[in-house]
């Protein structure tokens, strides 16, 4: 069964997005595609049509209501996992997220998309960080970064981390940061040639509500 992390190189980068646009072409091609986003924090149940879980949801054709179901970690402060946990007097059990991953990876019939939240460090619990997350679980991974400025070094820093970890990044997409004084293909063009023979998609802004472009046709051969 075929499964693929998804992480970036920070917050607000374009997990889902990307996710969803995977999810989409996947559905086109008439695949059975599943996804979990575990981990989220700055999640008010009261606009929980909104969250990151309701977005992933919609684009599987699933109803709301099943957001317990791919995201049993949900807190409401807009921090680090950690802190909004501890807000809550509340920890996550890094045994369980890794178990609750591990059963969603065996019971798949088909592809499953399993999206991080935040960048490659961001602490899950004391102990714990993203990376932690993906080396126990060793799926290989999507990377996605901006086209802000630092974008760059972000992005470098971060795919030098994962090799150091023998992590595997089947591709690294740049999403269009929003007024970013680098024009897109710079930064894909000088990314691609750092981080070689990794593959790098330019993912341009696209209008509210599309999904559809290149990019995910050609992540979809990766499953």
């Amino acid at each position: 069964m075929p499964a693929l992390f998804v992480t970036a190189t920070g917050t607000n980068i374009g997990k889902t997005f990307v996710s969803c646009g995977l999810i989409s072409r996947l559905r086109q091609e008439g695949r059975t595609v599943e996804a979990i986003k575990p981990v989220v924090t700055d999640f008010d149940p009261a606009a929980a049509g909104a969250s990151d879980p309701a977005i992933l949801l919609a684009a599987l054709g699933r109803p709301q209501a099943d957001i317990p179901a791919i995201s049993p970690w949900r807190f409401k402060a807009p921090l680090s996992p950690d802190l909004a946990a501890r807000r809550e007097g509340r920890a996550i059990d890094f045994a369980q997220l890794v178990d609750f991953c591990q059963a969603a990876i065996g019971s798949a019939k088909d592809a499953l998309l399993v999206e991080g939240i935040g960048g490659i460090m961001v602490p899950l619990d004391d102990r714990n960080t993203v990376l932690d997350w993906m080396l126990a679980l060793r799926l290989p991974l999507i990377l996605v970064t901006g086209s802000y400025l630092g974008a760059l070094s972000h992005t470098l820093s971060a795919v030098d981390v994962l090799r150091g970890r023998d992590l595997r990044i089947d591709a690294a997409v740049v999403s269009e940061s929003v007024a970013s004084p680098v024009p897109l293909d710079d930064t894909v063009a000088v990314i691609a040639r750092f981080v070689q023979p990794i593959p790098v998609f330019a993912l341009p802004r696209l209008p509210p509500g599309t999904l559809g472009h290149p990019v995910f046709a050609q992540l979809a051969d990766l499953l």
